[in-house]
């Protein structure tokens, strides 16, 4: 059982890993102690209905439905991916039957007039979690991609349709300067003894949250700030992190995930496996190394072990 240790912890997630980092904190904190923001740049209105990708893993994950690939959920029919596909709709993006009937949840909420924050919350409860998820911004904002030949795509278009084969020249947080926090996510961060930036892909997870500007701004007023890299011997475990990385211009490796949340951190965490990164990253952050394979459950909790131990 976990040990609650009435800690107040933050985490920036999206994504797989966003999720996996939410479930090891929750090993070891318990509800009222952990509140996750998500990411919403990956949004996309898909079959008519308003998907919300990287909250709705946090919640499958937290709920511990997630599929075997880290989205989705486990053992999801595509009945009507199917049909759909017999009558001659694109389902590259494919969506299975439970995860459908979350979006047509979600679609009625927003329909009725309910926030974005009120439809994750109810299907958060739906799902039994007790962690509040929360979305950046309840605004419209949308990650868009520039491509190596100059096109422009939205996420979804870059990341599932295209497999994000192609090289990224640029980024842009469609709507970002008018997004405001959705509510109770600066006064979250504002109470948190350490808010954790989980290892998610920097630009493409974490950015879009750092671009609502009062986010940013609580954050780099924020004595604590952690980021778990993303990144093992230079390389994601999953997607292009640090392609991303390389092609915008970052510095190879660990180095270059810390100089994308540079003047934001007071503490980084890298995986054991790169211990001889630690020397040279910048100072006055203080690097923390550890086994940061947070792929299953023996690994969650004994992360969140570590975690509790060393920086609480």
């Amino acid at each position: 059982m976990p040990a609650y240790s009435n800690h107040l912890v933050v985490l920036l997630a999206g994504g797989v890993g966003g999720a996996r980092a939410a479930r090891s904190l929750t090993t070891r904190l318990g509800p009222g102690e952990l509140t996750v923001i998500g990411n919403v740049g990956d949004d996309d209105l898909r079959y008519g209905v308003p998907v919300s990708a990287d909250l709705d893993t946090l919640v499958y994950t937290l709920a511990g439905v997630e599929g075997p690939e880290g989205w989705g959920i486990r053992d999801d029919t595509t009945v009507v991916m199917d049909h759909l596909a017999a009558l001659g709709v694109e389902t590259t993006f494919r969506l299975g039957d439970r995860d459908l009937a979350t979006c047509l949840h979600r679609a009625d909420a927003l329909e009725a007039g309910r926030t974005l924050s009120e439809a994750t919350t109810a299907l958060r409860t739906a799902f039994g979690v007790d962690t509040p998820v929360l979305p950046a911004t309840d605004d419209p904002l949308r990650t868009r991609i520039q491509t190596g030949d100059g096109e422009w795509l939205g996420f979804q278009e870059y990341f599932v349709e295209r497999g994000h084969r192609d090289e990224v020249t640029a980024i842009d947080y469609d709507g970002a300067a008018y997004a405001a926090p959705a509510r109770g996510v600066i006064e979250a961060i504002d109470a948190a003894e350490v808010v954790v930036i989980a290892p998610s892909n920097p630009p493409l997870s974490i950015h879009p949250i750092l671009a609502v500007r009062e986010i940013d701004s609580a954050l780099r007023r924020h004595p604590r700030v952690a980021a778990i890299s993303p990144l093992f011997g230079g390389k994601a475990l999953k997607g292009p992190a640090d392609r991303v990385l390389a092609s915008l211009g970052y510095p190879p490796g660990n180095a270059g995930v810390a100089a994308a949340y540079e003047g934001l951190l007071s503490d980084f965490i890298i995986d054991q496996g790169d211990a001889a990164d630690a020397t040279g990253l910048p100072s006055p952050v203080t690097v923390h190394v550890t086994d940061t394979r947070l792929t299953d459950n023996e690994a969650a909790e004994r992360f969140g072990r570590w975690f509790e131990e060393r920086m609480l």
